[in-house]
This record gives structure tokens, sequence and C-alpha cells, in this order.
């Protein structure tokens, strides 16, 4: 890709990924993966709600894309006040907190990609 084909727009990025995942996994992967689909599709929801879109998300982490930094950050305190009342309803020990970052800034578009 030379420089004149980059293109570039303005972006909201939410990233999330979670915390202790190795620890998760190493104690129980099975609980680990059915826990981490059921949180990843309330976050998917969660992101569309907010007209963001999910870029990628591979294992533990997600990559999401809004164009409103302020949806970003709502939708973030949303899925965390989501996933604690999740979490409450399992053992300390298996319970799955997701860091979540924002960032505002100049992002690289390559067809359904995104490089920040």
């Amino acid at each position: 890709m030379s420089s004149q084909e980059v293109k570039r727009k303005l972006a909201a990025i939410l990233s999330a990924d979670v915390k202790g995942y190795s620890r998760l996994m190493g104690e129980n992967e099975i609980g680990t993966i059915r826990t981490l689909t059921t949180y990843k599709e309330i976050v998917a929801n969660f992101i569309q709600q907010h007209r963001g879109h999910v870029v990628d998300a591979p294992g533990d982490n997600l990559l999401a894309e809004f164009v409103s930094v302020v949806e970003a950050v709502q939708c973030a305190m949303e899925i965390q006040k989501e996933l604690k009342l999740k979490n409450a309803e399992l053992p300390q020990n298996r319970r799955m907190e997701f860091r979540i970052g924002i960032n505002l800034g100049d992002v690289i578009e390559e067809s359904e990609r995104i490089y920040s």
C-alpha cells in the first residue's frame, strides 16, 4: 500500500480485553469460553445500541469503532455496569472483568480493517 492509497479517518476506538484471562483458561477452559462467549454477545449488543461496530474480536480481545467518542464512553460505562451484575452471579474466582480503553484519533482504513 503506497502512501497515496492510504485512507484515513477520525474515529473513536473502544478496545477491551479480559483481566486474568490466562488464569481463567488454566483453571477451566470450557467454563471460561462459555462465559467469554456470553459476555462478548452482551458487549456486541451494547456496541450496536451505541451506533458502533465490532471490527475484530480474537480470543479475549475486542476492538470496536464509533463515530462519536461520547457514544463510545457511554457504551463502555453500560458494559461495565451490566457485566458487574453478571459477575455477581459467579464465584469470585470465575468472574470475568473486562478492561476497556477508549481512544479518539486518526485511523487507517483498509477494507473492513482499521489500524490506529
